[in-house]
C-alpha cells in the first residue's frame, strides 16, 4: 500500500513497544527480549507473502507472549506466572506507548551506568552490541559481557514495568542513552551509510516524549534542542553521490530552517531557568555555528569560551578534541596541534580515526602538507565508516601533488 513504512523500519519502530508490553505484564526482561526478538524474526518471514496484519503491533505481542510462554514452561518456571499471558484483545496493545517506562525500567538503579546505557541502546535503541561497544569504545565481547549481566539483574530485581518514582535519579543516564542513540545515527561509525535516520528520528521522538513528561527540566530541554540543532544540518552533509560535506563547506540553505528555530527557542526558554548543564552548553555551540551566514562568519571565539565551560563540567575526550578545535579556530592551528599532541598521549581516544582526521585538517593549516597527507591516511584506516574513508582518503590524494612544507598564510 501506498505509505506504508517498508518493513524493516516498521519492525524497528515497533520492537521496543512490543517488548515493553511483554515485560509490562511477565516482569522477565531477559527472557522477553528473546521472545521479542523471535516474534519479529516471524513476521520478517510472514509478512512479505501472507501481507501485513491490520495491527502488526498486537501480531508481534501475541506472537511473543506465546513464544515468551514455551521458554518460561522450557525453563520449569511455576505455571502461574505461564498464566499471565497477554490477551487477545489488541486494545491494551494500541494504548499508551510503552517506551518510555522501558527507557527508565533499563536504566535501573541497581545496575552501573555505564550498564544502563547499554542495556537501553540494546532494547530501546535498536543498535547492535559492536556499535554499543564503538560509542563506549570498549571490545565488543566487553560490551557483551556487561548487557548479558545487566538483563540478569533486571530480571532478578522483580521491578514492577512502571516509571519509577524517583524518575530524576536515572535521568542522567537516559539522557546519556537518548544522545548516544541520536549519536550513533547521525554519524554511523561503521558500514556503507553516513547517516541512519530511523536512529536519529527515534532519538529525537523519545526526547520529546521525555521533554513533555518533564516540561520544566532545563536540560532535557538543552538535549532535544541540541538533537534538533544538529540534524538541521543532515541535509547537507551529503553531496549527490553520497560522499561526505564538511560543515564549513556545506550549503547552508539546504539546512533545516524549521528545526534550527524550534532548536533555538527550546533553547533561549530552557537557559534562563537553570541550572545550565552539559547539554545545553552543547546546544547554545550548536546553534552559533546553525545562525552563522557562513562558515567565515561563525563566532569561534563564543564558540571556544563555551567549550572551556563544557570541559569543567566533565573531563570528556571528544570533549577535549572539539575544543582544540576551537583553540585553532582562534588562536591558530599550532595551539591547536598542541592539544590534540596531549588527547594523543591521554590515550583514551589514542585509536580513534577523529584524532588523525583533525591532527591533519590543523596540519594542513599549518602548511606541514607531507604530515598532513599521512594524517589522513592514518584517519581513513582508522574509520570503519566508508563514507568517512573516501573523503580522508580524497583530502590524502589531494595534497599528493603539492609540495611537502607551504609557508602557512598570514
Amino acid at each position: 500500500m501506498t505509505g506504508e513504512p517498508a518493513l524493516e523500519d516498521l519492525l524497528r519502530s515497533l520492537a521496543p513497544q512490543v517488548l515493553a508490553a511483554v515485560v509490562r505484564r511477565y516482569g522477565h526482561f531477559d527472557a522477553a527480549e528473546d521472545a521479542t526478538q523471535e516474534a519479529l524474526l516471524a513476521a520478517a518471514l510472514q509478512w512479505p507473502d501472507a501481507g501485513r496484519p491490520d495491527d502488526p503491533k498486537a501480531w508481534l505481542i501475541r506472537v511473543a507472549a506465546r513464544r515468551l510462554t514455551d521458554i518460561l514452561r522450557s525453563e520449569q518456571a511455576r505455571r502461574a506466572r505461564e498464566a499471565r499471558a497477554l490477551p487477545d484483545d489488541p486494545g491494551e496493545a494500541r494504548g499508551a506507548d510503552d517506551t518510555l517506562i522501558l527507557l527508565f525500567l533499563a536504566c535501573h538503579p541497581s545496575l552501573p551506568v555505564a550498564s544502563q546505557i547499554a542495556l537501553t541502546l540494546r532494547a530501546v535503541g535498536g543498535l547492535t552490541t559492536a556499535e554499543i561497544a564503538r560509542a563506549f569504545l570498549v571490545p565488543e565481547a566487553t560490551m557483551t559481557r556487561r548487557i548479558t549481566r545487566a538483563k540478569q539483574r533486571i530480571k532478578d530485581s522483580g521491578v514492577p514495568f512502571a516509571l519509577p518514582a524517583d524518575q530524576r535519579s536515572r535521568l542522567p543516564a537516559v539522557l546519556h542513552v537518548l544522545y548516544l542513540v541520536f549519536t550513533e545515527g547521525y554519524a554511523v561509525t561503521a558500514g556503507p551509510a553516513l547517516h541512519r535516520v530511523e536512529l536519529t528520528a527515534e532519538a529525537i521522538r523519545l526526547t520529546r516524549l521525555l521533554h513533555r513528561a518533564r516540561p520544566d527540566d532545563a536540560e532535557v530541554a538543552g538535549l532535544l534542542a541540541l538533537m534538533l540543532l544538529t540534524d538541521a544540518r543532515r541535509p547537507a552533509r551529503t553531496a549527490p553521490d553520497g560522499s561526505l560535506v564538511p560543515m564549513s563547506e556545506q550549503n547552508r540553505l539546504r539546512w533545516d530552517a524549521e528545526r534550527v528555530a524550534e532548536g533555538v527557542a527550546l533553547l533561549e526558554s530552557a537557559l534562563p531557568r537553570g541550572p545550565v548543564g552539559p547539554y545545553q552548553v552543547q546546544a547554545a555551540i550548536a546553534a552559533l555555528h546553525d545562525e552563522a551566514p557562513s562558515a567565515e562568519e561563525t563566532d569561534w571565539p563564543q564558540i571556544l569560551a563555551l567549550y572551556e565551560v563544557l570541559l569543567e563540567m566533565a573531563d570528556n575526550p571528544v570533549v577535549a578534541l572539539n575544543h582544540a578545535v576551537a583553540v585553532a579556530m582562534v588562536r591558530g592551528p599550532e595551539a591547536g596541534l598542541r592539544l590534540v599532541g596531549r588527547l594523543v598521549d591521554d590515550g583514551r581516544l589514542a585509536a580513534d580515526h577523529r584524532v588523525a582526521a583533525v591532527r591533519a585538517h590543523l596540519l594542513e593549516r599549518a602548511g606541514d602538507l607531507d604530515a598532513a597527507r599521512a594524517a589522513y591516511e592514518e584517519a581513513a584506516a582508522r574509520t570503519a565508516s566508508v563514507p568517512s574513508q573516501r573523503y580522508l582518503r580524497a583530502q590524502a590524494a589531494r595534497l599528493s601533488g603539492r609540495p611537502g612544507r607551504l609557508r602557512p598564510p598570514g
